[in-house]
């Protein structure tokens, strides 16, 4: 048997270094042949505590230094939403790979341009939406395709809970995105474009803090025999559960379904839970698909499609439409 040579170490940047980078950086860590080798920030002090605490080689106090250098292979961006078609096409324009941290960007229009930059520069880019990645997720996505308890007639998904409204956080900012939609909403909304497709009828109403940044949303996406009932709220904890109500059972992923979870079938031969017992986070599972979409020299996932993006993107755009959400 011939050895097999060592496979290329994937060196990561990391562009904006909030909750989220933390999240991933720690998954980084679990993924072999990859390494976080660079971060960036605007604050060189919160670069440097970053590096110091992840062992990352370099430390850049701004974006455009990081994509200067020629180790990087891909780019991680976990910055504010309306920053990312920027902080995106910054990295496309220096040749390096970007998984960029969803919604993908503010609006349908940024994000035909990040795709668009992304062909003309033959340069690998997805949305970091890592729920689809997940084994739980795809294993619920199979059932669903094989039709195990026969078609979906119903989708309940939710996804909340409750922060003290805080103008100064980027969370409530609506110049940045803040609000439930974009921040939370984008997960039932997934849930449903990922398992039923494109509604033909959406329906959806919210309520709105103080400075005008949506608290929380109840969207109804209607199908020709599905009916999809969606919910995103700051305002309390909700179970943040999906479930598809089938023919011949449920089945339901349990709380928090858009992170690694259990899922619950139940049927006529009673009640089983399934664990798939996921010792990360769950960022890993992303990684390393992108990893190999490197390798492979690849420019678009074949999960995480440009056409599933601009489906979500239209999707979210359209439900600001109908609740007069306008950034």
């Amino acid at each position: 048997m011939t050895n097999q040579p060592p496979r290329k170490t994937i060196n990561w940047g990391i562009i904006g270094l909030g909750n989220i980078a933390h999240k991933f950086a720690t998954d980084l860590l679990t993924v072999k042949e990859a390494q976080l080798y660079a971060v960036a920030s605007r604050s060189v002090e919160k670069a440097n505590d970053f590096a110091l605490k992840y062992n990352v080689e370099k430390a850049f106090d701004s974006y455009e230094a990081l994509v200067k250098d020629k180790n990087i292979d891909a780019v991680y961006i976990a910055t504010p939403h309306a920053l990312h078609k920027s902080n995106t096409i910054l990295c496309l324009e220096h040749g390096i790979a970007v998984l960029c941290e969803k919604p993908f960007a503010m609006n349908a229009d940024e994000v035909a341009q990040m795709i668009a930059k992304s062909k003309e520069k033959n340069v690998l880019l997805m949305e970091a939406l890592w729920t689809y990645f997940l084994p739980h997720y795809q294993y619920v996505l199979n059932q669903i395709k094989k039709k195990t308890l026969g078609k979906v007639i119903k989708l309940e998904a939710d996804f909340g809970f409750y922060r003290a409204f805080n103008n100064d956080s980027r969370l409530f900012n609506k110049s940045l995105g803040g609000g439930s939609l974009l921040d939370i909403g984008i997960y039932p909304i997934f849930a449903a474009l990922s398992t039923l497709g494109t509604p033909q009828h959406i329906e959806a109403k919210a309520t709105y803090f103080e400075n005008g940044t949506d608290a929380s949303c109840h969207m109804i996406f209607k199908y020709d025999e599905v009916t999809a009932y969606l919910k995103s709220t700051l305002t309390e904890d909700t179970p943040t559960e999906a479930i598809f109500y089938c023919e011949r059972g449920t089945i339901k992923i349990n709380t928090r379904f858009l992170a690694p979870s259990t899922v619950t079938i139940t049927s006529d031969k009673g009640e089983e839970v399934i664990d798939f017992n996921c010792k990360t986070l769950g960022y890993n599972y992303e990684i390393m698909h992108f990893n190999e979409l490197i390798r492979q020299r690849k420019t678009e996932s074949n999960i995480m499609t440009f056409e599933f993006s601009r489906q979500l993107i239209q999707t979210l755009d359209q439900v600001r439409n109908l609740i007069n959400l306008y950034y």
